[in-house]
């Protein structure tokens, strides 16, 4: 097993690098984010490695450390997701707004990566909500706590299903919702104030 590779970047293909270490090019798989990271810095750099084998094919999946490792060998475990799946997720979003989706079933976001459709973006949801820990979202605006709240509060429900309609993101309207103070005034005031923030 491949832990972790440092050297010099040699060829940039769009997902896909070739990083030359002691003589030696390893072929690595990357997400777009990571990818584009990759672009601007080629020199001396060090990847945490996931292999992937399976009949006729050894794959490496490169990441710039080991929380992002750690997140796509979470999402391989769900049924219908793939390597080829969880980088596709790593590219449109970061490590922390996958764990907020995951926390708050925002089933739109999850299904914001290539391959991912809502039926797999919900198992994400349902199979992972266990196995992310809140202590990863430390820096996220919301909690739990927070999320149950909104959830069964009559007018910040309505707010949440108002503002999904106009196809906002679950992720985005609790975070709107958590930052109002007041939240005992009338929905479509509340709508009102989500919109604006959510404008900015």
């Amino acid at each position: 097993m491949i832990s972790f590779i440092k050297g010099d970047i040699e060829i940039l293909k769009e997902g896909l690098i070739i990083i030359e270490n002691n003589g030696i090019g390893y072929k690595i798989n990357v997400s777009e984010n990571l990818y584009a990271y990759l672009c601007k810095n080629r020199k001396d750099i060090k990847l945490y490695t996931y292999m992937n084998v399976k009949e006729g094919d050894i794959s490496l999946y490169g990441f710039l450390d080991l929380e992002e490792l750690s997140l796509f060998e979470r999402l391989i475990t769900v049924s219908g997701v793939g390597p080829k799946g969880a980088i596709a997720l790593l590219s449109v979003m970061s490590v922390r707004e996958i764990i907020s989706a995951i926390i708050t079933s925002d089933i739109k976001a999850l299904s914001s990566g290539q391959g991912i459709g809502k039926k797999i973006a919900q198992r994400i949801a349902l199979e992972l909500k266990d196995k992310v820990d809140i202590e990863e979202a430390i820096n996220m605006d919301i909690d739990m706590q927070t999320v149950d709240s909104i959830e069964e509060d009559g007018a910040t429900k309505e707010t949440l299903e108002a503002l999904v309609a106009l196809g906002f993101t679950k992720q985005e309207i609790l975070k709107a919702i958590s930052s109002i103070d007041d939240k005992n005034i009338p929905v479509d005031k509340m709508i009102s104030l989500c919109l604006k923030k959510l404008s900015k």
